[in-house]
């Protein structure tokens, strides 16, 4: 059985918007109700840099609890939006585990993070190392 990590995350539309702020998302789909309504998505909907860094904090977080570790690569698909009021399930699945040099173990992952229903709504795949 291949190991895996998850954590649930619900976002508000506070949240939402306070983030695309932050990193300098200025999209009204992200900031403003009225013009969201009027979009195919009919409501705020997520940045992609903010489900990016829920997904890559995850892996993060999971991993520094042993040991130090950097990011080497990571590839992201949106496929679906997610709402500002969404509660989305974040789960890593590692693929495979190499060591690279002495002392140093690469590890290559896929996630999914999934709307209430279980839709994907974005999908990656990543690579970290031991540092």
């Amino acid at each position: 059985m291949r190991a895996k990590f998850a954590k649930t995350h619900r976002f508000h539309e506070d949240q939402v918007c306070a983030f695309a702020t932050q990193t300098g998302d200025t999209n009204p789909l992200h900031h403003d109700a009225d013009i969201a309504s009027l979009s195919r998505y009919k409501k705020l909907i997520v940045s992609g840099t903010h489900t990016t860094a829920l997904i890559l904090g995850l892996t993060a977080s999971h991993y520094s609890q042993g040991y130090s570790v950097v990011g080497v690569s990571f590839g992201v698909e949106f496929k679906r939006p997610v709402f500002a009021d969404a509660c989305a399930h974040i789960e890593w699945e590692v693929v495979a585990t190499t060591m690279v040099r002495e002392n140093v173990q690469q590890v290559e992952m896929r996630v999914g993070m999934n709307d209430e229903s279980g839709a994907l709504c974005v999908g990656a795949t990543g690579e970290c190392a031991s540092a």
